[in-house]
């Protein structure tokens, strides 16, 4: 059993980024840094500039944002400095009120919000605001490399706080180096009461897929699967899995306005890690302790391959998250560490690739291709089947494998990343 101040470490890491958040983390976390810079300010801003990275540009532009009925980045930036409470962290925006809603219309009407794109944006995770009050004072605030990282504040000439930024490979620095052998044996020996926390997740993400299940939201992908499902894949723990996941995404990117458990800055990935490991334990009649031990190896696998590729990047954050789901159905299906590592290369031979083209209400049929992936890869590695090291990006070891997607996403699809805005912003 790995020693305890290891397993401290990696809970640590798990509470960390496994955490709560109302709307889609990119343009909350634009939202939250407008709320500190108005709270330096002392008052509401007479108006307020942000420059963002591109991926929070792209993350932001088509999303719902809870609560108001209403997509993008202008919304959710005046209520961040009519309602926001920094102290709220991702769950900024959780003091919505319709006349909130309406104020903010009329802040946005009368022009006080400009927007740019920030080219020289240290991070991928970078988002700048500066709020001027009617004298011409002005507060600033830097959030960088991780949602809810400020790295600098400032009222007027004074500096309050500054950090230097080392970009995004850094992200990571001070946390625990995993890989996936301790992710398997702490998630299958580290004593329950020390991780039964994360049955919060399954309890959030559960609820949000209830609430598109029984309203409309999105596409209402999760809804539609469900009316048409036992037509066409027949009411089998496939049918179950998608329809539960892609509800849970419908609801969060149609602006539902509800928490879900997120995971490494990303609600869409703390769904996909928890919402077919949940589906899939309830009908197989897993115990608790499975479903918790299971739902620690999702999260915790989502977890490592998100330190080597990046909070934000061009490839799609499902395909991170279902490898995980991919892994944590083999272990409710009784398999062991071979077959775990086996599950995530066959994950990583089909999937990689998937661009993201921002987050919005479609991001529920991409995490749906990765529910029906993970299932499938699961199904190959417990029947003894697994991609070679003769195929593609796959090696032998599952570590340098994970590794190689990564390095894909994080480098090779850089030029995919900025064409994929071109096109957005050029629509």
């Amino acid at each position: 059993m790995l020693n305890k101040e290891k397993r401290e470490r990696i809970i640590s890491l798990i509470k960390r980024e496994v955490v709560p958040a109302i709307g889609c983390t990119e343009p909350v976390a634009v939202a939250l840094c407008v709320a500190k810079a108005t709270e330096l300010l002392g008052s509401v801003p007479a108006r307020m500039e942000a420059r963002l990275s591109s991926n929070i540009l792209k993350n932001a532009m088509g999303v719902g944002i809870p609560g108001t009925g209403m997509i993008g980045l202008p919304i959710a930036m005046a209520l961040g400095a009519l309602t926001g409470k920094s102290e709220a962290g991702l769950e900024v925006l959780c003091n919505v009120t319709p006349e909130a809603v309406e104020k903010g219309k009329a802040y946005i009407n009368e022009g006080r919000i400009s927007i740019a794109l920030d080219p020289d944006a240290p991070s991928k995770l970078h988002i700048d605001v500066t709020a001027y009050n009617d004298e011409g004072e002005k507060a600033r605030s830097v959030i960088s490399c991780e949602h809810t990282h400020f790295v600098l504040l400032q009222k007027g000439d004074q500096v309050l706080h500054s950090e230097e930024i080392n970009g995004d490979a850094a992200e990571a620095s001070d946390d625990i180096a995993l890989d996936m052998a301790m992710i398997y044996e702490f998630a299958t020996e580290t004593p329950l009461e020390d991780i039964s926390f994360i049955l919060e997740a399954k309890k959030l993400n559960m609820a949000a897929s209830q609430t598109a299940l029984s309203g409309d939201y999105g596409h209402s992908l999760g809804a539609t699967i469900r009316q048409y499902g036992l037509k066409y894949y027949g009411d089998t723990p496939v049918e179950h899995m998608i329809s539960y996941t892609s509800a849970a995404c419908d609801a969060r990117m149609g602006g539902a306005p509800i928490a879900v458990m997120s995971n490494s800055g990303s609600g869409n990935q703390g769904i996909t890690a928890t919402m077919p490991v949940v589906s899939f334990a309830e009908d197989m009649n897993a115990t608790e302790e499975q479903t918790i031990r299971a739902l620690i190896l999702s999260h915790l696998t989502s977890i490592y391959i998100k330190q080597s590729l990046g909070r934000l990047s061009a490839l799609c954050g499902c395909v991170v998250a279902s490898t995980g789901a991919s892994g944590a159905i083999v272990y409710l299906m009784g398999g062991g560490y071979n077959e775990v590592c086996a599950s995530i290369k066959n994950m990583i031979a089909n999937l990689t690739g998937m661009i993201c083209d921002g987050a919005k209400p479609s991001c529920a049929l991409k995490i749906s291709s990765g529910v029906t992936t993970a299932m499938m890869s699961a199904m190959l590695a417990m029947n003894g089947k697994c991609v070679t090291s003769a195929e593609g990006i796959v090696s032998e070891d599952v570590d340098v494998t994970i590794h190689n997607l990564t390095s894909i996403g994080r480098e090779a699809m850089t030029e995919t990343d900025r064409l994929v805005l071109q096109i957005m912003t050029s629509k």
